[in-house]
């Protein structure tokens, strides 16, 4: 692959903003914000320096996000277990006197508790 800018030179890189071929002379080094070095990214220069920077951010916000978002899961499935529980014990506790209106409220917390299984495994993902 020849550079866009210099078609008689060999490129040596891509910029990440518009994956054209880059030789040594076209392309600049972007530093990425985290410590590592594998995050650093290629750019045209004076041309798509900006542009890659606010990407490398965006990414990391994004790694970021998800990070959080297993925790998220591991909310849910505290409290959906633990209503799902009071729901299904209080249910089966209740069968004899209340007849369909416990049979209600045990299938709520049968819902429940699957709700907090569900929400385990998905957690589980984001590891």
């Amino acid at each position: 692959m020849n550079c866009y800018y210099h078609p008689d030179k060999l490129a040596v890189g891509l910029c990440k903003y518009c994956q054209r071929g880059l030789c040594l002379e076209c392309l600049a080094l972007v530093i990425s914000t985290s410590l590592n070095p594998s995050d650093d990214s290629l750019a045209c220069k004076n041309r798509h320096e900006a542009q890659v920077r606010e990407m490398n951010t965006l990414m990391q916000m994004n790694l970021l996000q998800a990070k959080r978002v297993g925790s998220n899961y591991i909310r849910n499935t505290v409290f959906y277990g633990s209503i799902g529980v009071l729901f299904t014990v209080f249910g089966a506790s209740q069968l004899k006197w209340l007849g369909l209106q416990a049979a209600v409220y045990l299938m709520i917390g049968l819902a429940l508790l699957w709700a907090a299984l569900a929400n385990y495994l998905e957690s589980r993902r984001f590891k």
